[in-house]
């Protein structure tokens, strides 16, 4: 019986092998048959240049999906300010043909970029015709009381970004539940971290399975809804115990996603 092939492409985040470098992320990616990559831009100097990318999309024959911006606490030294890892962000997307970049919503200690974000990133994507993608983040406790650490806010839900990525891990921490925010986002959800976690306080980023989100069930909502988008695998192996282990659980999520995602014809709905 016919199976048609998945509609949503499936990518490895490059963050899924740190901290090895990028050139590993496209090798595990091209061995293991992910879609594309979405590069973290890091330290690692082959991750911010778009020669270098562009080299490695030529001898891996891989596409590079979308570039997640360097707004992480462990890159707050790459690229110098807030808004110039943002712009030089969607210089390096348009170079490298990728139509998405991801970041995460300001600190709120960020001064005036902070409070601009909002309008900036509508700005930016009216100028330069990229998706600036805001990912969910969660709340930061402690004794018991949430410490408001991003602005406007760590859930993008409520906010009138345009382009929201959704990140499972993440959603987890914020105890929210992934399958109803998919739906809520609607359209405005353009890109999609694919992983799982627990409600612990730790960002865990779990092979999809091992926490408590719904994401099967968010898969299937995407792919019943004709979504169009991309979804980016970035599952945590550095717990793993050597190339082999990292390959077997990227493997296994890529395995996942195809299952939830893939579009099957009318004849073998009808088996069904």
């Amino acid at each position: 019986m016919e199976i048609h092939s998945p509609k949503v492409p499936v990518a490895l985040s490059s963050a899924s092998v740190y901290p090895l470098t990028v050139h590993d992320a496209f090798a595990m990616a091209k061995d293991v048959g992910y879609d594309g990559l979405e590069v973290l831009i890091t330290g690692n100097a082959a991750s911010q240049s778009a020669t270098a990318l562009r080299a490695l999309m030529d001898k891996y024959q891989l596409p590079i999906l979308a570039v997640h911006a360097p707004t992480l606490l462990l890159t707050q030294q790459v690229w110098g300010s807030a808004w110039a890892k943002i712009e030089r962000s969607v210089i390096l997307a348009q170079a490298v043909g990728a139509d998405v970049v991801v970041a995460h919503p300001p600190f709120r200690w960020q001064g005036s970029y902070a409070e601009e974000f909002v309008d900036g990133v509508r700005r930016l994507t009216e100028t330069t015709g990229m998706k600036i993608a805001v990912e969910n983040m969660y709340p930061w406790r402690a004794r018991g009381r949430e410490a408001k650490m991003y602005l406007p806010h760590w859930n993008p839900v409520p906010q009138s970004y345009q382009d929201v990525t959704w990140d499972f891990s993440h959603a987890a921490i914020a105890n929210m539940d992934s399958h109803q925010a998919v739906q809520d986002l609607g359209r405005r959800l353009r890109h999609v971290h694919l992983c799982d976690g627990l409600d612990n306080g730790k960002d865990e980023h779990l092979v999809p399975g091992l926490g408590t989100q719904p994401v099967a069930q968010s898969l299937q909502y995407l792919r019943d809804s004709a979504w169009e988008g991309v979804v980016a695998v970035e599952v945590s192996t550095r717990k793993a115990k050597n190339a082999g282990q990292k390959e077997e659980w990227l493997g296994r999520t890529l395995e996942f996603a195809r299952e939830h995602l893939q579009v099957h014809n009318d004849s073998e709905q009808a088996i069904r």
